[in-house]
């Protein structure tokens, strides 16, 4: 098989607007005295409605504007808007209220132009936010677009970690990704679950993805569930069970189908499901 190491671009021509940019962001973010939801709104109407960023209170209340123009500027507020989480009885809104602003401003910029499939740029913004939203968040951290969270602040990433698109953490009940996870293009990652006799009878319990972790595409990790060092959950599998050091788990349920050519040759990597029933 070819090894395809990524490609480096030469640089934009706006690379030095971008650069200022986030410098004026992260100076904002540093200041413990900054307004998140006035940053945001700030930042927000900047991007989306530029001829209204100067003037935006008077904006919202001119009779003159069509309602719907009135309504998005408005919406460009966090306060002015709901997000799931809120309505979680579990949820602790002084923490959820810290991180919500910025959690708004994540998700507009994925959905706006400048945003949208911009990969540069919108790395450079996910990596200044999330050690602002994250209870940890370690060195060189990649998230792609429309990757999306419970809470934000119960959430733990090691360093090197990549999210691609479309990802979901709900770190309702804590997630833990150890260093180089590697979670792939619209997995799921759940840490809470509902009683199948009443829906509102919920539990939170961490979900673990150990160092060197892979996640691959369409994926799902249940609440509660550890996948192990080097561990690797395959393309639409369902994790309900903890996964193995050094072993692919395939299928719904998943079950291990291989160990890895790299795993160490020690007792501790033990067979496969496959192998086990050959016995």
């Amino acid at each position: 098989m070819p090894f395809l190491p990524l490609r480096p671009l030469p640089p934009r021509a706006n690379a030095p607007l971008a650069a200022a940019w986030l410098e004026q962001l992260g100076g904002a973010l540093a200041d413990p005295d900054t307004d998140r939801a006035e940053l945001c709104r700030r930042t927000l109407a900047e991007l989306l409605y530029p001829q209204y960023a100067a003037s935006w209170g008077d904006a919202v209340e001119d009779a003159a504007l069509p309602l719907g123009t009135r309504l998005a500027l408005s919406a460009l507020d966090p306060r002015n808007v709901t997000l799931e989480p809120e309505y979680y009885a579990d949820c602790d809104q002084e923490r959820f209220q810290r991180v919500k602003p910025l959690l708004w401003l994540w998700y507009s910029f994925d959905r706006s132009p400048l945003g949208g499939q911009h990969v540069e740029l919108g790395v450079a913004l996910r990596r200044l936010l999330a050690p602002h939203i994250f209870r940890r968040c370690g060195a060189n951290f990649k998230a792609f677009q429309h990757v999306e969270f419970s809470f934000g602040y119960n959430l733990e990433v090691g360093d090197d970690v990549v999210v691609h698109r479309h990802v979901l953490l709900d770190d309702r009940g804590g997630i833990v990704l150890g260093n180089r996870v590697s979670i792939s293009d619209y997995a799921n990652i759940y840490s809470h679950t509902h009683s199948i006799v009443e829906q509102r009878d919920v539990t939170n319990a961490k979900t673990v993805l150990e160092d060197d972790v892979r996640i691959t595409y369409h994926a799902t990790v249940l609440a509660g569930v550890r996948v192990h060092e080097q561990g690797m959950v395959g393309a639409v599998a369902v994790a309900t069970k903890d996964v193995r050091p050094y072993h692919v788990y395939v299928g719904i349920p998943a079950k291990s189908v291989r160990v890895k050519p790299n795993a160490p040759q020690a007792s501790s990597v033990l067979k496969t499901s496959r192998d086990r029933s050959d016995d």
